[in-house]
């Protein structure tokens, strides 16, 4: 239920906003809130202490909190009402937003005052008594429960202003855009590495994805999906850049090398060096990969273990410990899952020998990569990487009605 709102708090993580950090924090998230609101002129922020305010400006409050609530370092938005810190207006705005309320049965009602500004004259427990009798008075429906109201009314009285507020909508948390550094997200067509990324981001990670392509093994179609699929993170974190590598020539020089059931771990180790690489060309401090431990041939230990060591930048693997299912309910709580099971494969699909290995060996996967131009063709690749930058306003290029499953992810 909202009703006619003209005014949004947004409260911020106190883990986020703790000492030296705060202004820069709060100045991150502001920047944010901004940009996110640039389609909505009316619509302005207002900053204070911890908090934040936007008012809207006649925009449908519904169509704000949507754009607002994946805002990492937001914990929650509130939509509020305000008026003067005078009595009589402050129990006209409650009885106006209970009566936003489909009051059909019996409902249970408290008001949850609290004195900011202490030159208010009635205290806190006063202005519960003072505010909830005339509220009763217009709702017969409504009756006192004060431990687990249906409908839990709350005043907040500051010097110059009054807060009248009942709902509480939860926002993405975390820590805000790029304060913790930047990443490369290893991001493939399937349905784990996106969510690894959304959770990178979450915890201040700015990330840069990197696709491997392997025209004309993998089609357009394959490139277009992780395009939609970077687009979606990008309305979490802002414009999201994208290289989308190629990868044939790599891909099938390993082919040649008789060793199939070491195709996975060369690839993964390939792949490792050109996203390393990247990242030094864009001052990224690790790599974010989408891998569960024991999920497939080449995250079991032994395996991670020995593709690890292409790289010496840190791997960051935030789904490490968890089992497909959890990883599927992120993936649809953020807007990932439906293009992810779109069936247009990517190149770690191809070449999948019938039995990978499970436990490579460090030293025969060197001696066969010794015996290949690796290093040249590492090069090529990362030359002619193709760079995109994706915003949220992108159209998506791809369909999501087909739900054919594909769950490959080795990213």
């Amino acid at each position: 239920m909202i009703g006619h709102i003209d005014r949004l708090m947004l409260r911020l993580g106190e883990i986020t906003l703790k000492g030296k950090n705060r202004g820069r924090f709060e100045k991150t998230i502001a920047e944010h809130v901004r940009e996110v609101l640039r389609p909505y002129p009316q619509a302005k922020l207002q900053r204070e202490y911890g908090r934040m305010y936007v008012d809207t400006g006649g925009v449908p409050a519904e169509q704000l909190i949507e754009r607002l609530k994946n805002i990492f370092g937001i914990v929650d938005i509130i939509p509020i009402k305000h008026t003067e810190p005078e009595l009589e207006a402050i129990i006209a705005a409650a009885v106006e937003l209970v009566g936003e309320y489909d009051l059909q049965q019996e409902t249970s009602f408290k008001v949850n005052a609290r004195r900011v500004w202490k030159e208010f004259a009635h205290s806190s427990q006063d202005m519960n008594r003072l505010i909830s009798s005339p509220v009763l008075r217009a709702y017969p429906l409504l009756k006192v429960d004060v431990r687990q109201p249906d409908i839990e009314l709350r005043v907040e009285v500051r010097e110059g202003i009054a807060y009248i507020y009942s709902q509480i909508i939860p926002a993405a948390g975390g820590f805000p855009r790029g304060s913790n550094g930047r990443a490369m997200l290893m991001l493939s067509g399937g349905i784990d590495s996106p969510v690894a990324g959304w959770h990178a981001m979450k915890r201040g990670l700015e990330i840069e994805c990197v696709h491997f392509h392997s025209y004309p093994f993998t089609s357009e179609r394959a490139k277009e999906k992780v395009i939609d699929l970077a687009r979606v993170l990008s309305g979490y974190g802002g414009k999201v850049r994208l290289h989308v590598v190629p990868f044939t020539e790599i891909q099938t020089s390993f082919t040649t090398t008789r060793q199939d059931n070491l195709m996975i771990t060369l690839m993964r180790r390939a792949m490792l060096r050109i996203t390393t690489r990247l990242a030094e060309q864009q001052k990224a401090l690790a790599i974010v990969t989408g891998e569960s431990l024991g999920q497939v041939a080449s995250q079991t230990l032994n395996s991670m273990n020995v593709i690890e060591r292409a790289t010496d930048l840190p791997v960051l693997r935030p789904l490490v410990m968890q089992d497909k299912d959890q990883i599927i309910e992120t993936a649809q709580q953020i807007g990932t899952y439906e293009l992810s099971i779109l069936p247009y494969e990517d190149c770690c699909t191809l070449f999948v020998p019938r039995s990978p290995a499970t436990n490579p060996n460090r030293r025969v996967v060197e001696k066969v990569e010794e015996n290949l131009p690796l290093e040249e063709m590492i090069e090529r690749a990362v030359q002619q990487t193709e760079v995109l930058d994706i915003t949220p306003s992108m159209p998506l290029a791809l369909s999501t009605t087909t739900t054919e499953s594909n769950d490959s992810d080795w990213f």
